[in-house]
């Protein structure tokens, strides 16, 4: 192998790493909660994040809604962020919009009642969870 291909691959490699990253980014932008719900998400994230723990513990519901809740929080307790907190907005804001497209998942995968069941904090920080899963939508609007 000569040093020519090396470097092709090493090249090849970086690339696809950029590419990787920057796809992750447009999804967040797609996925991230729309106008001041995003400033709510980070308010609830300190009872979210009680949320999604308790959720993981919960061994009635179905595996696949524990194994994504561990995920997340792994993902969650890296020191090494998605986005770096120098990107204007998304910044900051990564976990929140990560933490609000899993719950969105595991909400419509366990139901509401599960996550009212564990929800550790007020109801209105529990209507807004509502919103920001999309719920609120999918009943007409009703919490």
């Amino acid at each position: 192998m000569t040093g020519s291909f090396w470097w092709d691959l090493l090249i090849g490699v970086a690339a696809a790493l950029v590419l990787t990253w920057a796809a992750l980014i447009v999804a967040l932008l797609v996925v991230r909660p729309r106008g001041g719900l995003l400033r709510e998400a980070l308010r609830l994230l300190p009872d979210v994040l009680r949320l999604v723990r308790r959720l993981a513990a919960d061994r009635t519901l179905p595996r696949g809604v524990r194994v994504r809740l561990g995920l997340l929080m792994v993902y969650l307790a890296m020191p090494i962020d998605l986005v770096p907190d120098f990107i204007p907005v998304l910044g900051y804001a990564d976990d929140a919009i990560i933490v609000t497209a899993v719950l969105r998942g595991v909400v419509r995968r366990a139901g509401l009642d599960a996550v009212r069941a564990h929800w550790p904090g007020t109801d209105d920080g529990f209507a807004a969870v509502v919103r920001l899963t999309g719920l609120d939508r999918a009943s007409g609007g009703h919490d």
